[in-house]
């Protein structure tokens, strides 16, 4: 059978208090839309089309920067959920299969619970998502009866019986195409906030005799996000959940509340991560590595028995091969280490290559940018660079060649070879004494002009 997702993003998200779209605010480093289309595209759809309104291109681009194969539909006048739906309904006119409608503010429902929904499809017409609310508060109600979804009634519209009830609408369903459309054409607005609610399309099939059935997931898959509060606590539930799963996967966290993840971190088993760790999105952990409190990485590939950090950045285009040592305050942009290279202390390497054994000293800098172009360094097997070195790309230094420190290098450094470059020193004996004395007389004269 073919699927086909509508995902709703159209709403403003007033209580967000911002001009940017509600999902299109980030959790875990994703738009919380990314996280609704993930979960959806697990079903493997044939057809996945977003129902956009305000801004809608902002809303188009996070969508495409996921899934460029999207489909982008515009609901100009916010006229309530089956509205929205119904504009997919062009989109859709010849698509033949189960429509799923899902929620791009909804972005913790889980892949078993989608699968069980279109289980439930096979002996249902429509299946709608519901759960047991342990406050229900102003959802929308479920009412059920011998196992069959009679109607589903909005809380200004439920009588004090059906208020009491604690099934509750998550507003996910799932209905053949062709029916879904018929059902929505029905609709009508003639309710307490004169919208087209989705949620009625349930007792229209009922008087049609379709059949209809509700199946059930845990109230912390259907969490939405409607608020800056909201969108915290939902950061805070994908953190909890990620840590409990690489714990579960055989990874170390030392402090798990302090370790910040991203929606695409993956980490190997047998990795070590310190306190204090931030990863950004795009990064890769083999197993066995170690990441030292306080580092950052962002757009990283970390091989197995690296050791990252303390206070390390790992910026996009990162590559640390097996057993490479980055130390604290060290920064590294768009470049490979090979294996066993170490770069220790305080020193920034960026559009570079080094290979395989090198050690670069305490207060390297590849000096990449001129100021318009970025340009690189290599840096070959075994080449020691010495503490305190310049590397004005573009540059190379051979194989188990050398630089001495506080050498500024501007020309290529051949196999073997050191490279020098420093200004001759000179010893001006008793300097240092009259110096002092000058400085020391300057200082007391300003001392005794501000008294």
């Amino acid at each position: 059978m073919s699927t086909a997702l509508v995902i709703l993003a159209a709403g403003k998200g007033t209580r967000m208090k911002s001009d940017l779209p509600k999902v299109v605010h980030p959790i875990a480093h994703a738009p919380m839309l990314v996280h609704a289309m993930r979960t959806g595209a697990t079903l493997d759809p044939d057809r996945t089309i977003i129902v956009a309104g305000h801004g809608a291109d902002l809303v188009a681009k996070a969508a495409r920067d996921f899934d460029e194969t999207v489909e982008i539909v515009l609901q100009d006048e916010q006229n309530g959920t089956a509205d929205a739906v119904d504009q997919a309904r062009d989109a859709l006119s010849d698509f033949e299969g189960d429509v799923v409608v899902l929620y791009g503010d909804t972005p913790f429902l889980q892949p078993e619970t989608l699968e069980k929904m279109l289980a439930a499809r096979v002996n249902y017409d429509l299946v709608v998502l519901g759960f047991e609310a342990a406050d229900p508060a102003r959802y929308g109600r479920l009412v059920v009866k011998d196992g069959s979804l009679e109607k589903i009634v909005e809380f200004k519209d439920a009588s004090d019986a059906e208020r009491d009830l604690t099934l509750c609408n998550s507003g996910l369903i799932a209905c053949d195409a062709k029916l879904l459309f018929e059902l929505i054409a029905q609709v009508s607005d003639n309710n307490a906030s004169g919208e087209y609610y989705l949620t009625d399309i349930v007792e229209l099939a009922r008087a049609g005799g379709h059949s209809a059935t509700a199946v059930t997931c845990d109230e912390s898959e259907t969490l939405g996000v409607n608020s800056r509060a909201d969108l915290a606590t939902a950061d805070a539930v994908f953190q909890n959940r990620a840590r409990a799963e690489l714990l579960e996967n055989g990874v170390t966290l030392m402090d798990p509340d302090t370790v910040y993840l991203a929606f695409d971190t993956y980490i190997g088993r047998d990795t070590l991560v310190e306190p204090n760790v931030v990863f950004g999105p795009g990064v890769t952990v083999e197993s066995g590595a170690t990441l030292r409190a306080f580092s950052h990485l962002e757009g990283c590939h970390v091989s197995r028995g690296a050791i990252v950090g303390p206070y390390a950045r790992l910026r996009p285009g990162a590559e640390l091969s097996e057993d490479v040592r980055i130390g604290n305050f060290v920064e590294i942009k768009n470049a490979v280490i090979a294996e066993g290279a170490k770069v220790n202390h305080l020193s920034y390497i960026g559009d570079a290559t080094i290979g395989a054994e090198s050690n670069i000293g305490a207060g390297t800098i590849t000096c990449n940018y001129d100021g318009v172009m970025k340009h690189q360094t290599t840096i070959g097997k075994g080449v020691f660079v010495g503490s305190n070195t310049m590397l004005v790309a573009p540059v190379t230094l051979g194989d188990e060649s050398m630089t001495a420190s506080g050498s500024v290098i501007t020309k290529n450094v051949e196999d073997g070879a050191l490279g020098i470059s420093r200004a001759p020193m000179e010893i001006k004996p008793g300097w240092a004494r009259k110096l002092f004395k000058v400085l020391r007389l300057k200082k007391s004269k300003q001392d005794k002009g501000q008294n």
